[in-house]
């Protein structure tokens, strides 16, 4: 499975025994010790591989095209494959960086998590990679200020376009990073270019340039190269900086994981192609020694089964890396079609409907299923599936717990206190006031909100402004 993705441009200081030598420092320098392959020692050679079966750096030059090809492949206990490729053509000056996971057939398919190649950081640190319309290539966040705020209204107006795409981060209502931005930058590098809104009072000068289509107060905006955008908005509750940051990171890498790359920027084109320009080149040695054998047939039979032993061996290896690169092309296909995916099927697909909070959509359909189950005769077949559902499911009646928290807040409701006040905003309400009433808006969605006198009338009064938020928001 293709995880990571990028083109990146490079400067002529970058030379070939140069690439070489920091792909080999890339390795040496890992502050991974099973990564590391002992006893190194590159000699300028263009084609070798160093290390094992189930660690090597395989290092090859295809000279017809002014290219070397870098892969680095790790077998781990787990049964999990890490490709790391590094393609550069010195032709075009671009470096093609891939990070592939394969699994052997008796794997334990757990570990879903993975680290951008620290080889884009010495690219970065080595000053190796070109601007990109004029912004740096970067492994941190570019902050937007007064001075410069042309360089996200550009954007968001579609007058600035660059080859990667630009995520725009805003500053929360509390003027807060929504999420951990440096570790945003280290996921994204390469990737991604990162904007970083420095301060929310900018927020009226980029709406007014905008005409209103920024994002704000934490939202998070990814422009894309081909003219797309997506937004996230921002949602305060335990755990919504790591949501919101693995949502911006998969949209970027699912983005970029779906760009068709040509042949020769692939491990497996170049492979394919030096296979085939040596099969080639044997066929031409082989049609010379038929013309010798005529001459001296008895001379030159035991030379030509060696190569016909040799083409055949090369014959094999080409159809194989042909069907592992169609293979890739048909996944790269999928893609591109469907910017999504897991590694595992579901028993329900989530609609588009976003949780409020994390885990409120599971919670709501276990809900049904526990409630379901009290009309339902015990051993019956329904009974048995959805309870074994229920079981194995993690059901924490979260529900429950925040039904019993709204009924002891509006139990003989009289007034708005600090502390109500406080745990309403816990649980996700926008407090606003209109006149001699409150409104309350569950989580800023416009369709979940009721209005409270700020004065209660009588003991029924909280009694039912509880049972309006219980039916019609939990």
């Amino acid at each position: 499975m293709l995880l990571y993705s990028t083109t990146l441009r490079i400067n002529d200081t970058l030379t070939r025994d140069g690439f070489i030598q920091l792909v080999i420092q890339w390795n040496q320098s890992s502050p991974h010790e099973d990564n590391v392959i002992p006893n190194i020692n590159w000699n300028g050679e263009h084609n070798i591989r160093f290390g094992n079966e189930s660690l090597w750096l395989d290092i090859e030059e295809y000279r017809n095209k002014n290219i070397i090809a870098v892969r680095f492949e790790k077998r781990v206990g787990d049964g999990a494959i890490w490709d790391t490729d590094y393609i550069m053509n010195f032709d075009s000056m671009k470096m093609t960086i891939q990070l592939d996971r394969g699994y052997t057939e008796d794997a334990q398919m757990e570990n879903l998590q993975f680290s951008t190649p620290h080889f884009i950081s010495m690219l970065i640190d080595g000053g190796y990679l070109t601007d990109d319309n004029g912004i740096p290539v970067l492994w941190q966040a570019i902050s937007i200020t007064e001075d410069n705020l042309s360089l996200i209204t550009d954007v968001i107006n579609g007058q600035s376009h660059y080859r990667l795409p630009i995520v725009y981060v805003t500053k929360t209502a509390y003027n807060h990073d929504p999420v951990s931005i440096s570790w945003l930058c280290s996921k994204l590098k390469g990737a991604a270019h990162v904007l970083l809104q420095a301060d929310k009072q900018t927020n009226w000068s980029i709406r007014s340039a905008c005409n209103d289509n920024n994002e704000y107060f934490g939202g998070v905006g990814i422009y894309f190269p081909n003219g797309k955008h997506r937004r996230f908005l921002y949602r305060s509750y335990i755990g919504s900086d790591n949501i919101l940051l693995e949502k911006v990171t998969r949209s970027v890498f699912q983005y970029m994981n779906a760009q068709k790359k040509p042949l020769l920027s692939t491990w497996q084109g170049v492979i394919n192609l030096l296979l085939t320009d040596k099969y080639d080149s044997q066929k031409a040695e082989r049609a010379e020694a038929e013309r010798a054998r005529q001459a001296a047939e008895s001379e030159v039979e035991c030379y030509i089964g060696a190569f016909d032993e040799d083409n055949e061996k090369l014959r094999q290896q080409i159809e194989e890396l042909t069907r592992a690169n169609t293979s890739l092309q048909l996944e790269n296909q999928g893609l591109r079609e469907k910017l999504s995916g897991t590694e595992e099927i579901p028993i329900l697909f989530l609609g588009d409907e976003e949780e409020f909070y994390q885990g409120e959509i599971k919670e709501m359909i276990l809900d049904a299923i526990a409630e379901k189950l009290k009309n339902l005769g015990q051993k019956t077949r329904r009974w048995v599936v959805l309870n074994d559902v229920l079981q194995n499911n993690d059901y924490q009646e979260v529900s429950n717990e925040r039904e019993r928290i709204v009924k002891a807040l509006f139990k003989d409701y009289k007034t708005l206190s600090g502390s109500m006040r406080q745990q309403l905003l816990e649980l996700g309400f926008e407090i606003t006031e209109e006149g001699k009433h409150y409104r309350l808006t569950y989580y800023g969605d416009g369709r979940y909100k009721t209005t409270i006198a700020k004065t209660g009338s009588d003991w029924r009064e909280g009694k039912n402004i509880a049972s309006v938020i219980l039916k019609s928001m939990m």
